[in-house]
């Protein structure tokens, strides 16, 4: 079994899905011949046709909406956004009828789509091609949204997403495409959606995140676990519908949580868990919730991008004062 990157364990799952079922389509912008351009889909197109890999025009909005229409008639289509910048036109269709559609006809019409956007910055592209957005979508009934953090847990929920007969916005942490690699069996062995993955134990603190931040708390809890801390990190995955049991239940053991993501501060979805803890879980706290995001500004140019992006420095002072505040 080969190591590989996440970028590779995207396209590992959409060759097994579309080996394994026929109804599975992928399209968007440059996905056939040229793999996309992030290469996500390379080699698709000549293993599977035109008919099953097809190049769109520019067209977010037309993208989406035959996506609705393929998946209304039976079709398991997987559409591409090349940024997640370029989802915002595909809003209307995505947000007005995908995640409408089974209440609309009260359940006799379902959308099992798929639209995946690369998500994030910190690879020197300009703006609208290093947002993270996750949290215009996270309220939005009818829809899920998933954030994978590893090659394997994106091979797992990119093939349960792609199963489930619901539309699924399946956002791609670029950052970390090729940054590391793992040993993923093809095995077509989904994960499960709408369940927080718990990457390390603790009885101190909590980190709660999603994407590419998980490897930052990763290292924070590595550095903290040096000083005496015990960290418990939590990779949200799906983060609607959201598993705030498994979250609940780790800040009920460690008294302290931190939360931390890359969108925007102010409405970021990290204010939701902040407010559900505050509901349920203010007498088990030791401490105000911290929360460790990305500044209330537009993605900056790449000389000051890192520095819009939460650190391992800064989660490391917000556990530290969660501490100090107890």
């Amino acid at each position: 079994m080969a190591a590989i990157t996440l970028i590779e364990a995207v396209t590992q799952a959409l060759a097994y899905e579309m080996t394994h079922d026929p109804s599975v389509v992928v399209l968007g912008e440059d996905v056939g011949v040229n793999g996309g351009v992030f290469r996500a889909t390379a080699g698709l197109s000549a293993k599977f046709g035109e008919w099953r890999v097809y190049d769109t025009p520019l067209d977010e909005m037309g993208i989406a909406g035959v996506t609705v229409g393929l998946a209304a008639q039976g079709m398991k289509p997987v559409a591409e956004a090349q940024f997640e910048g370029f989802i915002y036109p595909m809003m209307e269709q995505i947000v007005c009828h995908a995640a409408r559609m089974r209440n609309r006809t009260r359940g006799r019409i379902t959308c099992p789509a798929v639209w995946r956007a690369p998500w994030g910055g910190g690879i020197h592209a300009p703006e609208h091609h290093s947002e993270a957005n996750e949290h215009l979508f996270t309220n939005v009934p009818g829809l899920r949204v998933v954030l994978p953090s590893s090659p394997a847990r994106a091979y797992g929920l990119l093939l349960a997403a792609i199963r489930d007969p619901d539309p699924v916005i399946f956002f791609e942490p670029k950052r970390i495409y090729r940054q590391y690699k793992e040993e993923v069996p093809d095995d077509g062995e989904a994960l499960p959606l709408d369940v927080c993955f718990v990457l390390r134990d603790g009885s101190d603190v909590t980190f709660v995140t999603w994407g590419a931040q998980v490897k930052e708390c990763l290292e924070a809890a590595d550095a903290l676990a040096a000083e005496g801390v015990s960290v418990e990190v939590i990779d949200v995955a799906t983060l609607t519908p959201l598993d705030f049991d498994t979250i609940k239940e780790s800040v009920q053991k460690t008294g302290r949580c931190v939360i931390v993501h890359e969108a925007p501060k102010t409405a970021g979805f990290g204010a939701e868990i902040a407010a559900r803890l505050a509901e349920e879980c203010i007498y088990d706290l030791l401490a105000p919730v911290e929360r460790v995001t990305a500044y209330d500004v537009h993605t900056p140019l790449y000389r000051l991008e890192m520095k819009q992006m939460p650190s391992t420095a800064q989660i490391v002072a917000a556990a530290k004062r969660t501490l100090a505040a107890s």
